[in-house]
């Protein structure tokens, strides 16, 4: 746990009357590091992963796999916030999975501002020198058939995830010494495994949670062009639907946010043209200005109430200065009537959203009504006897019978409190 940033601990709690509870000790309005303040919005944006895997101790039988640093990364340039070399997970595949191959890119937020971006150099999300040296595979990287029935024997990597914009930045911040080249590391990683045997694949499926799951709708198109076209190819996003949505003040703290992503860290010229041509370069670091144009078949995995953006996006402490929605975004069983209203309308923005892509057959869709963030890497929401389920369809099966054809695979879920399979998270 050494790698944890300071100014937080998670643990992992358990499963208590229906509910996920992950306890938290943070802050209020600022989190303070060597007297330099950093907004709630910043700071936690670097854990999304607490709300995944990475919030819960791994279950004792959990595979183990090792880190690879790639070491012709720096001579391309492709290298992590503070110059050190990026790295990746792979567990081999075997048996019927032995040319399939499926990429995970990892999530962990973003830095939309140089103090932020040198902070986060610090920490596991901007050096590889704080990677931790091997990762469990559980959910849907699991070598299990019991726990991943389509996918298990599959090769799987996870990609690790160091630069702070999906993935997607092309530049440098020389007096911070800041290297912002995500997108080299995607292009990087990417070619090295094609030269494991990769090339060779007949099937392979591109995910990601969180700013991992923005990253694969951003690259789904690119990863296609990858393989010839003999190969089944494939994109899932997990809770990476994130919205320009209004939030509680009637700001767009996201808008703002990913503004400062996008052109702190030269994130234009890797976004596609087909938005660029007709939107602003923030608008199109947003999935729902993306996706309707996305050629590659496109599951997207979302808790209609994704926890991160309710937390982050929606009631920030910036825009909740009162703290009036401080009990509701953390347990969303104490949410007034009115704050259940506007959360509703959250909802029926995502929805809207996503009427560009559910008309396509090619396309999946499980939209589940629960307070959730990344639901494909934990092994309780991804595959488990009391797992979330929509048509009676766990999350895993949803995801495999669409990637193998089996059947219409969209599903949106009723509006809360409808769903008593969700695994809601609750924070205290």
């Amino acid at each position: 746990m050494a790698n944890w940033m300071g100014f937080w601990v998670v643990i992992f709690v358990g499963f208590v009357s229906s509910k996920w509870a992950v306890r938290s000790f943070e802050f209020d309005e600022v989190f303070r590091k060597n007297g330099t303040k950093f907004s709630f919005l910043e700071s936690v944006s670097h854990l999304d992963t607490i709300y995944g895997v990475s919030a819960t101790a791994p279950p004792a039988n959990a595979l183990m796999v090792g880190l690879t640093l790639i070491q012709g990364a720096a001579a391309k340039g492709a290298v992590c916030l503070d110059g050190t070399l990026p790295g990746y997970h792979l567990h081999g595949g075997f048996g019927t999975g032995a040319n399939s191959w499926l990429i995970q890119l990892e999530g962990g937020g973003w830095c939309n501002t140089i103090r932020s971006c040198v902070f986060r150099k610090t920490t596991r999300r901007g050096s590889s020198k704080y990677f931790e040296k091997e990762l469990p595979f559980t959910g849907i990287l699991s070598n299990k058939a019991e726990e991943n029935p389509d996918f298990f024997n599959w090769n799987r990597v996870k990609i690790r995830y160091c630069d702070g914009a999906s993935f997607a930045g092309d530049g440098e911040n020389k007096a911070a010494a800041l290297q912002f080249r995500g997108q080299r590391i995607w292009q990087t990683a990417i070619e090295e495994l094609m030269s494991k045997g990769m090339r060779n694949a007949d099937h392979a499926l591109l995910s990601g949670c969180s700013a991992g799951g923005l990253a694969s709708i951003l690259h789904c198109d690119e990863y296609r062009e990858f393989f010839p076209a003999s190969t089944k190819v494939k994109c899932l996003s997990d809770a990476g639907l994130f919205m320009d949505a209004t939030d509680v003040s009637g700001g767009h703290t996201m808008r703002s946010f990913f503004g400062g992503v996008v052109g702190l860290q030269s994130v234009l010229s890797n976004l596609p043209s087909t938005c660029t041509s007709h939107l602003d370069p923030t608008s199109c670091f947003f999935p729902q200005n993306l996706i309707a144009n996305i050629k590659t078949p496109l599951f997207i995995l979302n808790a209609a109430y994704d926890s991160w953006q309710v937390q982050q996006s929606l009631a920030p402490p910036s825009a909740d200065p009162s703290g009036m929605w401080r009990e509701c975004k953390m347990d969303n069983e104490k949410c007034s009537a009115t704050q259940l209203q506007f959360l509703q309308g959250f909802r029926n923005s995502m929805l809207n959203a996503l009427k560009g892509v559910e008309g396509l057959d090619q396309n999946g869709l499980f939209i589940n009504s629960c307070f959730a963030h990344c639901q494909s890497e934990r092994q309780d929401t991804w595959f488990a006897d009391n797992s979330p389920v929509l048509g009676n369809k766990a999350i895993a099966i949803a995801v495999g019978d669409w990637y193998f054809d089996r059947g219409s695979n969209k599903a949106i879920d009723c509006a809360y409190p409808c769903d008593k399979t969700c695994h809601n998270l609750v924070f205290s």
